[in-house]
């Protein structure tokens, strides 16, 4: 046996796991060991504070069960750490993410951007909801010289929450977050539709208006016609014009982005064909010569890729939607319009269709709105409800009426009240002629005297009599 002496070496000290401290103010703070952060790489500590002593020990259980469960954040990543790594890998469309980049630098950043995320929860959500709503500066709400609250659209409200839940549920996912509050944060609800068409006698106005250059309004023409958006008129091309089918192809739509306007798929992602009438047509054939001659005299040939409705002569270039709109805004002032957007063109479109009695499935289908026309149904409902009566005023003038037989008298005091009322009417018993008896009527009716009272009390009633105590009745003037 080795006599040399075998050397035991302490027991390797372990961290504590957590522990309570007395703070200066009086109060105590339960401190748990969370663990290395891996984006840091530092020592991670939950710590949160309690009044007494036994409080304390209670919340270092409930902050050590949370760790052990892994329901605690895994480290201190920021708002604005979150938004950038959801960001890398967020798959959205060039459009979508411009709008997102935006709400991001503008609303979302700036009040959290360097907050842990952790610190983010359902009250602090809403409330930050409810101020951008009163006020898109988070004023304090009091009057400010040269200051002016606009509040932010329930719309835009709800897409900066769909951005902050969406992103910290991605931070979740990658270990970053134990829970995402936002998911328990109530977003704004969405604001009612309230479309401003214009009306019928607003819309000969403006069509009279743009007839002055024929190209204008031919545009303003098709879109009253197929009710589609903006940037789907400016992306028409003569390929998508199919005379023989009488159709209107939905190819592209134009949209704009950072980089400035670019073309694009439909909204819905499909390619729909709108029926065109013959008159529309006709208008378009009108249309294509005027732009055929205009090349013929530039000596080019009119290409089937050209634009429809272009600012150059052989329709090399698109007419871009924010021109579309400005020029459509100054018509629309000059006449005196209730609304000045160009997308009332479509409202107009959609109601005028409802209220000639066409389904709201034919209606969102010439729209381009998915989900069956429940977009639809939610944006015009007014309107559908206008339609809803007149189908039912139509109904009832369609089905025959029944013939209903007067109701016989029920019951003997019914009858004698029945015969004393033809005599009043006819004349037999006139103004001021007093009646029989009571005895002399339940006599006659062989009817118990309360009978007769029950048909006296009748005729009162429809101011045929005047009966007064002790007298016989009389009828009346």
């Amino acid at each position: 046996m080795n006599s040399a002496t075998l050397m035991i070496m302490p027991p390797r000290k372990r961290r504590p796991r957590g522990h309570v401290e007395q703070l200066p103010s009086g109060t105590f703070r339960a401190v748990a060991y969370a663990g290395v952060d891996p984006f840091t790489g530092k020592d991670r500590y939950l710590k949160r504070t309690a009044p007494t002593w036994d409080a304390a020990q209670v919340t270092l259980t409930r902050l050590m069960g949370e760790i052990h469960e892994e329901r605690h954040p895994k480290s201190n990543i920021s708002v604005g750490q979150v938004l950038d790594q959801w960001l890398d890998v967020a798959t959205l469309a060039e459009t979508t993410r411009d709008r997102y980049l935006d709400l991001i630098r503008l609303y979302i950043r700036p009040t959290f951007g360097d907050i842990p995320a952790a610190k983010l929860d359902a009250e602090l959500l809403e409330r930050y909801y409810a101020r951008l709503q009163r006020c898109r500066e988070l004023c304090s709400g009091q009057v400010r010289r040269g200051h002016t609250c606009r509040p932010l659209a329930s719309a835009t409200v709800r897409q900066i929450h769909q951005i902050i839940r969406t992103a910290l549920e991605r931070a979740v996912r990658w270990q970053h977050l134990g829970v995402n509050k936002a998911t328990f944060a109530e977003a704004p609800s969405p604001s009612r539709p309230n479309p401003d068409p214009p009306s019928a006698e607003e819309a000969s106005r403006i069509l009279n208006a743009a007839w002055a250059d024929p190209d204008w309004g031919m545009l303003l023409w098709l879109t009253m016609i197929t009710g589609r958006r903006r940037g789907e008129v400016s992306a028409l091309r003569w390929r998508c014009i199919d005379f023989e089918r009488c159709q209107l192809i939905i190819a592209k739509s134009h949209v704009r982005v950072r980089g400035g306007v670019i073309e694009k798929d439909t909204k819905s992602g499909s390619q729909p064909r709108v029926a065109l009438d013959p008159h529309t047509l006709s208008l378009l054939a009108e249309h294509r010569e005027r732009v055929v001659s205009r090349c013929d005299a530039l000596g080019i040939v009119l290409s089937d890729d050209a634009y429809v409705f272009s600012l150059s002569p052989d329709g090399s270039t698109f007419y871009k939607p924010s021109s579309i709109s400005q020029r459509y805004r100054r018509l629309a002032k000059a006449q005196n319009l209730r609304s000045t957007r160009f997308h009332a063109l479509r409202h107009y479109s959609a109601t005028e269709l409802i209220a000639a009695g066409v389904d709201v499935r034919t209606v969102a289908g010439r729209l381009g709105h998915s989900g069956g026309g429940s977009t639809t149904l939610r944006v015009y409902a007014d309107w559908v409800s206008a339609a809803d009566r007149q189908a039912a005023a139509t109904m009832a003038n369609i089905i025959p009426r029944p013939v209903v037989n007067a109701a016989g008298p029920r019951g003997p005091y019914e009858t004698i009240a029945a015969e004393l009322r033809e005599q009043i009417e006819s004349g037999v018993l006139a103004a001021g002629d007093h009646l029989p008896t009571v005895l002399d009527l339940a006599e006659t009716y062989n009817v118990s005297a309360g009978t007769v009272n029950r048909a006296m009390a009748l005729l009162r009633s429809a101011g045929l009599i005047d009966v007064s105590r002790g007298r016989r009745a009389v009828v009346a003037t």
